[in-house]
């Protein structure tokens, strides 16, 4: 995993309405997903409503646990690191994947079968479009036709597709990823 801390700094308004520091300091919510060979969420921020209520000093809309999507009509931003993939990653079960995507309120987002049709164990699909910033490291995005390496600096606009995330690079890739809550069209949300 990354050396450097997450480090989330939150503003606001003093009671003339000047703006003023809130809050310093990691995010409240960090969690590995799926055991050690799973990435360490840092759930930074959630908003509930679009357009997003702003006001003086409100905190982060409390939620429980960690949730893959944003909230509905709402947006998300994390920092994922995802660990080198190694052979305990393939060995994992349908079951066993659906059960680290429910971790995170997701089971049905995976679309990993024992057919060998998956293109990764991975695979997910969620109701969003998600912009992702790679920080540190690289990873492939996988979709059902086609991968691409994705290094730091690089941004992934990810429009409710089937993907993976593999980190085949050997050390640990950190990217941010800022979610919006979507809503498919006819033909798109099978």
């Amino acid at each position: 995993m990354s050396e450097t801390p997450v480090r989330r700094i939150v503003t606001g308004h003093d009671e003339q309405g000047r703006a003023v520091f809130l809050e310093d300091g990691p995010p409240p919510r960090v969690v590995r997903v799926g055991g050690e060979i799973g990435p360490l969420f840092h759930e930074v921020w959630n908003t509930r409503e679009t357009p997003a209520i702003i006001d003086r000093a409100s905190g982060e809309p409390a939620e429980e646990g960690i949730q893959l999507a944003p909230p509905k009509n709402g947006t998300r931003i994390r920092v994922l690191d995802i660990p080198p993939e190694d052979e305990r990653l393939a060995a994992l079960s349908v079951e066993q994947v659906k059960s680290h995507f429910a971790e995170v309120g997701a089971g049905n987002a995976s679309s990993h079968s024992d057919d060998g049709s998956s293109r990764h164990h991975m695979m997910h699909r969620t109701e969003t479009i998600d912009y992702g910033i790679v920080l540190e490291g690289e990873v492939t995005l996988i979709l059902d036709i086609g991968e691409t390496v994705v290094k730091a600096g690089d941004i992934v606009i990810q429009r409710g597709t089937n993907h993976g995330w593999a980190n085949r690079s050997g050390r640990n890739c950190r990217i941010a990823f800022i979610l919006i809550d979507g809503e498919f069209t006819e033909g798109l949300d099978a």
